[in-house]
Order: structure tokens, then C-alpha cells, then sequence
């Protein structure tokens, strides 16, 4: 049995024809399944925790990296241990970051022959841990983390969302804007039980997956099966710096500059001085520090081409 969450804030002539063809596509695979779509905002936690109480181990999710993310929290909020438990995915978001690691687009058509074809690959879970209230709190991530300028970036690209519709294109628009306007923030980092930098910052990005903001390849060698996280930090860098780093954040080339800071680790720390809010696979978190970020390797089954 299969548990489908569906997205459908993008495009409802276009999701009405990925509907039918997927249901038609399971009716005559004979593959038994249901469906739920979501209404709200972190509908798909709570429909993907219910799924996972009722005993429903294989979850597909119709939805962009936000959605996926929101299924990975619900999961890991209904059980410790999800080993057993798989997902697959048609993308449909904005960025669309986690598919295109897998070679999956917005080709409905493709993506459910390669969820019909396809094979089960263990993957990496990313997990966040930090503060609101003085309350700590989890937080799971299937793709990446960002802090500072990142997490900018995510956040105006949900506003022009309202007004332009899911683009990928947002994100680099976003990215321009809050270069111009977004101010260091100081912190101090630790790796794998080692000080990396306590020193204001402008960006940092931890990857589980090498892609983030619609394609962009902050952490070129990320691989969400090696059980390490590949991180880049930038700190102080002049206009000329950014100039230099733009045409390099879709092709790989970007780590290499001298003002990007490379990490590899399986577990790290964050601490802030002030409050500092993060995003996870595009979804902006309203926290404080102290972050502690692990890798949970093998923890999930995918579905891939």
C-alpha cells in the first residue's frame, strides 16, 4: 500500500492531469493506494505521521522540497527508527533541489516511470536540533541547512512567490536582493568536535544534497549516502568577491574560490550570540542558537531511477 501527498499550490490545470495520469498509471499496475492532499502549511507532517501510525511504510509525495521535507518530519516525529520506511517523489516546487540530485524533474510522465522502475537506495537524514523559547526543539532535513544570507534568500523568495508564482529563477532574484541588504551575523563554529571559526559571517550552507536555491551547487561534493555532511561557510568578502562568486554557483566552481571556507563533518555546532534564524530544505525556522546538526546515515529508503 501506498500513501500519496500531494501538493497543489502550483498549478491546478497541471496537477489535475499529473493526477490522472498517476492514478490511471497505479490502477493498471495494479498497485493498491491512497491520497490525501494537503490544505495548509505542515499538512504534510501531520498526513505522513498518520500514514506511519497506520502502518503505511511507503509514502509518495507529489510536492518540491518543502513537502518532502515536511514527510521526512512527520516520519521521524512518528518513529525512531525509519529504516523500514520508503519514500518516492514526482517533483513539483520551486526549486526542486532533491530531485535533481536524482536526475528527476518536473517531467511527471518520467518520474512515475522511474518511481515504477526504480530502485531502493538507503539515504542520509539530516537532523537539527536549537532553541525557541528556551525550549529545544528537533528538526529533520533531507537536502540541506543554510544560515545568514541563505536563509535571506529563502525568505524573499517565498514573498515573491506570491506575486511571480514557483520559479527557479526566484531564487538568484532573491539572492541579488539580499546581498544588498543583508548584514554579517557573528558565530562560532565548531566541526566534528573542532573550532572552525568564531568570526562574523555572511552565508553558510550544510548539504546532505550538493544542490540548493533551484540549482545552485554551493556543496558540489555532497552525497546524501556517505553518512558526512559537506558544508561552505563565507565570512567578510567585498562587492568584487560576489562578482567573482556568481557566474561559479552553478557549476561546481564556487568552493574553490579563497573566500569559501569548505567543511566536512558529521556532526555540527553552532552557537550565536544573537538570534539567528535558519532554513531547512527551503522551509525558514524561527530560532536561537545553539544548533547542533548531525548526520543520520542510512536512516530512510528512496525510491531512484
Amino acid at each position: 500500500m501506498w500513501g500519496i501527498i500531494i501538493n497543489p499550490r502550483s498549478g491546478k490545470k497541471a496537477l489535475r492531469m499529473q493526477r490522472k495520469y498517476l492514478f490511471k498509471t497505479l490502477r493498471t499496475e495494479k498497485i493498491p493506494f491512497i491520497y490525501q492532499v494537503t490544505a495548509y502549511a505542515g499538512h504534510a507532517t501531520e498526513i505522513a505521521y498518520d500514514y506511519i501510525k497506520h502502518d503505511i511504510k511507503h509514502i509518495l509525495i507529489l510536492g518540491g522540497d518543502g513537502t518532502i521535507s515536511e514527510v521526512v518530519n512527520g516520519i521521524f516525529q512518528a518513529t525512531s527508527d525509519a529504516s523500514d520506511i520508503t519514500i518516492a517523489i514526482i517533483p513539483r516546487g520551486t526549486g526542486n533541489d532533491w530531485g535533481r540530485y536524482w536526475g528527476l524533474t518536473k517531467d511527471y510522465k518520467a518520474s512515475i516511470d522511474a518511481f515504477l522502475k526504480g530502485k531502493c537506495q538507503q539515504i542520509d537524514i539530516g537532523r537539527i536540533t536549537y532553541q525557541r523559547n528556551k525550549i529545544n526543539h528537533t528538526h529533520f532535513f533531507i537536502n540541506s541547512v543554510g544560515i545568514g544570507l541563505d536563509c535571506k534568500v529563502v525568505t524573499l523568495t517565498h514573498t515573491l512567490k506570491y506575486y511571480f508564482g514557483s520559479h527557479a529563477l526566484l531564487y538568484f532574484v532573491s539572492l541579488i536582493a539580499a546581498v544588498c541588504t543583508f548584514k554579517s551575523k557573528r558565530i562560532k563554529l565548531i566541526a566534528d568536535n573542532q573550532d572552525i571559526c568564531n568570526d562574523k559571517i555572511l552565508t553558510m550552507n550544510i548539504g546532505n544534497g550538493c544542490y540548493s536555491g533551484g540549482g545552485m551547487k554551493q556543496n558540489p561534493d555532497a552525497k546524501p549516502t556517505d553518512g558526512i555532511f559537506h558544508g561552505m561557510y563565507v565570512g567578510k568578502i567585498t562587492f568584487m568577491d560576489v562578482m567573482h562568486a556568481i557566474p561559479r554557483l552553478f557549476n561546481g566552481g564556487l568552493s574553490a574560490l579563497p573566500f569559501v571556507h569548505n567543511i566536512e563533518a558529521k556532526k555540527i555546532q553552532i552557537e550565536t550570540a544573537k538570534y539567528i534564524p535558519f532554513e531547512a530544505d527551503g522551509i525558514v525556522i524561527d530560532a536561537c542558537g545553539p544548533y547542533t546538526i548531525d548526520v543520520l546515515h542510512n536512516a530512510l529508503k528512496m525510491l531512484i531511477p
